[in-house]
């Protein structure tokens, strides 16, 4: 996936002292992409998901994405 634009904020602290608190990071990204192209919501999710791979399953407990096209978030 090419980004033209990527941030990511990182909200784990907010979670160190949960109960069920197992460890993950808990993410918020906004990515922007010409890869986002004519594609709705899910299957740009499905297409960071698939770019994250094994973080998905071991490192990231939660992420939450805004995903752009270039026009989307140049009109923002």
């Amino acid at each position: 996936m090419e980004l033209i634009h990527f941030e990511v904020k990182d909200f784990t602290g907010r979670h160190l002292n949960h109960k069920l608190h197992e460890g993950g990071f808990h993410l918020e990204v906004i990515i922007v992409s010409n890869d986002f192209e004519g594609q709705n919501l899910v299957q740009r999710h499905r297409k960071v998901y698939e770019a994250m791979g094994e973080l998905m399953k071991h490192e990231i407990h939660a992420l939450s994405m805004k995903t752009h096209t270039p026009a989307e978030w140049a009109a923002k």
